[in-house]
């Protein structure tokens, strides 16, 4: 992901080179029902060193800089990245088949630190009703602006079934570092790009996870 930004960085003028600022490796866990319907969905994020630093510092943890928190800085930290504004789909887009699936806002967040970074969860219900078999399911995570990239690095399980495939689809970077460079080539050089409706660019660099049920 780090590639990518600085690609992007090469490629884009100041100020629109300001993303992202936030890198986040994250997982999930995929939760069926005993009927097989996909109901729950876990999701992971361990935030990259900086960010986790501003963040422990603004909240006055870890004074003693040891990368760990005590069972009280954790309960307090919990939550710090669930108070979201309404419209905001948690950076995470989950399909069925060509069908976009609603999902809850954040529910039972969790927080703590690994080697000094931090590392949340927090679980999402699938609304309107379990998901059964009929189409693979599809999860991507982004943010479409690309402030906050995001790597598949953490480890996607589920839970509930054992007879599902699971196949991961990286991003083509290399060609879409191509497309833009393209883009940029054809827009006048007096162009004012603050002015511009650049496209946004996240969800063409995000990792695609394709979970296939019998009878999918």
């Amino acid at each position: 992901m780090r590639r990518i930004a600085l690609a992007l960085s090469l490629l884009f003028p100041a100020p629109l080179t300001a993303h992202p600022h936030v890198f986040i490796d994250t997982g999930f866990e995929l939760i069926f029902a005993p009927d097989g319907a996909l109901t729950q969905v876990r999701v992971t994020w361990a935030y990259d060193d900086f960010y986790s630093l501003v963040i422990l510092e603004e909240l006055g943890m870890d004074p003693d800089g040891d990368g760990s928190l005590t069972p009280e800085e954790q309960a307090q930290l919990a939550g710090f990245d669930a108070q979201w504004i309404d419209g905001y789909n948690g950076d995470l887009d989950l399909r069925l088949g060509d069908q976009p699936l609603a999902l809850s806002g954040p529910l039972e967040p969790t927080a703590t630190t690994e080697a000094g970074r931090i590392v949340s969860t927090h679980l999402r219900a699938v609304t309107g009703g379990g998901v059964g078999a009929g189409a693979p399911l599809s999860l991507r995570p982004y943010d479409e602006s690309y402030y906050t990239a995001y790597e598949v690095a953490r480890p996607v399980t589920m839970s509930g079934r054992d007879d599902c495939l699971l196949e991961r689809f990286e991003p083509d970077i290399d060609g879409q570092l191509a497309e833009m460079q393209q883009m940029l080539l054809r827009i006048d050089a007096d162009a004012d790009l603050e002015e511009m409706d650049i496209p946004l660019i996240g969800a063409e660099f995000a990792t695609e996870i394709r979970v296939t049920c019998p009878g999918s």
